[in-house]
């Protein structure tokens, strides 16, 4: 990574407009206007990526220092898929009050904010809190970019099994970020019986040992079904299986869910269902890994997802404009869909384009466009 400049610096007349005496007219102009900062600076197009290194990919706590690979990486895809400058931020502090205090403190610099591999429950509770007193885009990737792409995959993997949202059974195994905001889009999209399991079974209300987080996700899945007991009892009959967790589901589980099941294991390096079992027992299968077809892969979503909410200046990103991301992901398979292509390539060039123009688009509908 590296930061250049947008325009040349060669000579003295340059150098007069870059900094002293030019630069101060523009200061002036913004110190009158705030709103001119959208014109005159990085600002609209540029995402902070937060960590405090709590959640890094599969590698769990190593601390904001080690983070930092993973953050420059993220800002690498923004570029590349976005045409979004993405800045990291790693945080020596683990404290949720620190952490939203340094992000509000930061954010006048930023037109974004990206919060990345931060540990659950304290993500739900730090992007919750950053959303109400920001008034920029707050988006936690590994809970909504994970959601967007796996709903783009369903969509399309229903259309193939001629499957209705509303009469799709659905276990997602992980209650964490990606598993809360899976199963919230989910419902969102219009699927009514979403279970979603832990170590200890399904999450539901008739046990004891919930989180808040887990309480309230108990509330809007398992208890509207009456469901409840352990992964195995949720799997059986199951239309579809999500995860998000790790571990390793064993096949005469797998071997209980309803004919033309569908399975996204999405766990690295090692996905919880192995596609050569889950081939022996699902119509659809996909991964997260780049070494199997239909990957579900988060950079689909969050640079075209920034890139349409800068483009209309956006205050928030909502419920909205995250299902309109995945229905723009879906159709661009289009007559391309088979069991081995429910998601396109992140290299589509129409990726990032069709999910930004979808995204302003419903950013419009939903009131939250400045421009």
């Amino acid at each position: 990574m590296e930061i250049t400049a947008t325009v040349g610096l060669s000579n003295k007349a340059d150098l007069s407009l870059a900094y002293t005496p030019g630069v101060a007219e523009v200061c002036e102009a913004i110190a009158a206007d705030p709103a001119l900062t959208r014109h005159y600076t990085w600002v609209p197009n540029t995402v902070a990526i937060v960590t405090d290194g709590t959640a890094v990919l599969g590698l769990g706590d190593i601390g904001p220092a080690a983070a930092m690979p993973v953050m420059e990486g993220k800002a690498v895809l923004f570029k590349q898929f976005g045409g979004v400058d993405g800045i990291p931020i790693c945080l020596a502090t683990t404290d949720v009050e620190e952490i939203i205090e340094t992000v509000v403190r930061l954010a006048p610099s930023f037109g974004g904010i990206n919060l990345e591999d931060i540990s659950a429950p304290r993500c739900f509770e730090i992007e919750d809190r950053l959303k109400e007193r920001l008034d920029i885009p707050v988006f936690h990737d590994d809970q909504h970019g994970t959601a967007v792409v796996t709903l783009a995959a369903l969509t399309n993997a229903l259309t193939l099994t001629h499957g209705r949202p509303e009469s799709t059974r659905v276990v997602i195994s992980g209650a964490g970020a990606a598993g809360v905001a899976i199963a919230k889009i989910l419902l969102e999209a219009g699927v009514q019986d979403v279970v979603v399991t832990d170590r200890k079974g399904v999450v539901s209300s008739d046990r004891h040992d919930l989180t808040p987080s887990k309480k309230a996700l108990a509330e809007l899945t398992a208890d509207r079904s009456g469901r409840s007991g352990t992964l195995a009892d949720a799997f059986a009959g199951a239309d579809v299986y999500v995860g998000v967790s790790g571990g390793t589901v064993p096949e005469e589980v797998v071997a209980t869910m309803a004919d033309d099941a569908i399975i996204f294991a999405m766990a690295n390096p090692n996905p919880e269902v192995h596609p050569d079992v889950a081939h022996r027992h699902a119509r659809v299968v996909a991964t997260g890994r780049s070494d199997f077809p239909n990957q579900i892969n988060n950079v689909l979503a969050f640079p075209g997802i920034f890139r349409g909410a800068f483009d209309v200046h956006a205050s928030a990103i909502t419920e909205g404009m995250k299902v309109a991301a995945a229905q723009a992901l879906a159709e661009l398979v289009g007559d391309d869909l088979t069991e081995e292509m429910v998601i396109p390539s992140p290299f589509d060039p129409r990726v990032g384009p069709a999910v930004a123009a979808a995204v302003a688009a419903a950013a419009r509908r939903d009131g939250v466009a400045r421009a």
